[in-house]
């Protein structure tokens, strides 16, 4: 009976420690996604503005261009801090003679950007070149900038950038471009 009951306190000792587990708890914390990232393409849809003058030999020597409008833009981004663009803005246009045209302008860009992941935002600098269209006129152009993202969430942004226009016959428009981005 003695024996007994040690094999049956052996049992239960052994069945209570299989049982009773670790005092430590794991926490289990979800991988943060990140919101701004390598691969994504954005499509941009934006409210343009544009100000600025060209040198015509053949008209008046300065003429003064104003444009509102909207504009479509396309990116992809190749690594999490460089990408590729190209957007079309196209605007009505009130000459520096007071006359009324369109305006059109499609840039195609390089871009570099600095996340900051924990306000959601991501300032970025632009350079590239293009076309632009006004009236009676185009002519090719170089292009320099600047601009910032907010992204509410991955899949959505508001942004607003700047960008000069340079070229020849002495081309200085000043670009402003404020909008949504769609992120995939």
């Amino acid at each position: 009976m003695n024996k007994t009951l040690t094999l049956l306190a052996v049992v239960i000792a052994t069945a209570a420690t299989s049982f009773a587990g670790t005092d430590s708890k794991k926490v289990v914390v979800a991988p943060q996604q990140d919101l701004f990232r390598a691969g994504e393409v954005q499509v941009d849809a934006a409210f343009v503005g544009a100000a600025g003058h060209y040198y015509n030999p053949g008209g008046p020597n300065h003429n003064n261009v104003g444009a509102l409008g909207g504009g479509l833009g396309l990116s992809y981004f190749l690594t999490k801090y460089f990408g590729v663009g190209i957007d079309n803005s196209l605007g009505g246009c009130v000459g520096g003679n007071g006359t009324f045209g369109a305006v059109d302008n499609l840039q195609g860009q390089l871009i570099g950007r600095l996340p900051i992941e924990s306000l959601h935002l991501a300032p970025y600098a632009m350079a590239g070149g293009g076309a632009t269209w006004a009236s009676n006129r185009g002519q090719g152009n170089g292009n320099v900038g600047g601009g910032v993202e907010y992204r509410i969430n991955r899949g959505l942004g508001l942004f607003g950038d700047y960008r000069w226009l340079y070229g020849s016959n002495h081309l200085s428009e000043n670009l402003f471009r404020a909008g949504v981005r769609f992120v995939f």
